[in-house]
């Protein structure tokens, strides 16, 4: 199943994506809404969703807005230097547990909204992910068991402030910039991909051009590795984001270095998931 959130006249509105790449959905004035998807992540009601959003109206992508698929996660998790050769090109080892920090939803924008360069920094970076989203809650979790806690999957850019990230060995407040992040668009539940995530391709453009070009077949820690670890000593909980982490061509690590600036159009390709595209803006 493929979920897409949206706004439209004001309302919040879901819709399912069909084979043909044809959207029917709801909007929540409608007596049969069944939720958002942070709703729908805690219920684990997707099926039934699907079933009576298939059976709404059809939804013209030209006349809607799109929004952030998850606002209420509890945990945005972010693993940074989870592909060798993004650790490689970074200087860094590559880790023996995963490198984790935080992003808050706050700072998050959805697909084709701006990415904000801040007046403070010109050092503004693209980094292109696999997201996992929690949708059963857990701790202590076996990677044996951990892709039965994963909902399924969804694209990140963690535009990353790197002269302030790079200040400190903790990295937070180079990465929670307001709306520097993006997430979405489409949610796809983890029936619909192979198991983990695993295989797919990643690709990230900056005006067209490639910079990151991988498979999630590179990740030093699997999906299943991440929830695994993630959970020994916090409970995961339905709708909790797992940022799998980027690899190498970020443009730090260019000779010139690339960043982001105002103007310049930013896309993350997921296979079988689909493209995430924001317009950078200034301050």
């Amino acid at each position: 199943m493929r979920f897409i959130s949206f706004e439209e006249n004001g309302r919040d509105g879901l819709a399912v994506e069909t084979a043909s790449g044809e959207l029917r959905g709801l909007t929540e004035d409608s007596a049969d809404w069944p939720g958002d998807l942070d709703d729908l992540v805690r219920s684990g009601g997707f099926a039934a969703a699907a079933e009576t959003l298939a059976a709404g109206r059809e939804i013209d992508r030209d006349r809607i807005a799109l929004t952030l698929p998850f606002r209420r996660a509890d945990k945005v998790l972010c693993v940074g230097l989870n592909y060798v050769d993004h650790a490689t090109e970074s200087n860094m080892e590559p880790p023996p547990f995963p490198t984790v920090f935080v992003r808050f939803n706050s700072n998050l924008v959805p697909h084709g909204v701006g990415l904000v360069r801040p007046a403070a920094s010109d050092q503004f970076d693209y980094e292109g992910e696999l997201v996992a989203v929690i949708g059963r809650a857990g701790r202590a979790i076996s990677k044996e068991d951990a892709l039965d806690h994963v909902a399924g999957y969804t694209i990140f850019n963690d535009g990353s402030i790197r002269d302030f990230q790079l200040r400190i060995s903790q990295w937070t407040i180079g990465k929670n910039f307001d709306n520097t992040g993006a997430l979405g668009p489409v949610f796809v539940t983890a029936d619909e991909l192979p198991a983990g995530g695993e295989g797919l391709r990643l690709t990230t453009r900056l005006n067209g051009e490639v910079m990151q070009d991988a498979t999630t077949d590179d990740l030093i820690f699997s999906v299943a590795d991440l929830v695994s670890h993630l959970s020994v000593g916090m409970t995961l909980r339905p709708g909790d984001l797992i940022v799998t982490g980027t690899p190498s061509g970020v443009g730090a690590a260019r000779d010139p270095k690339v960043f982001m600036k105002p103007g310049d159009v930013c896309e993350v390709e997921v296979e079988k998931i689909g493209l995430l595209r924001n317009t950078v803006v200034a301050a």
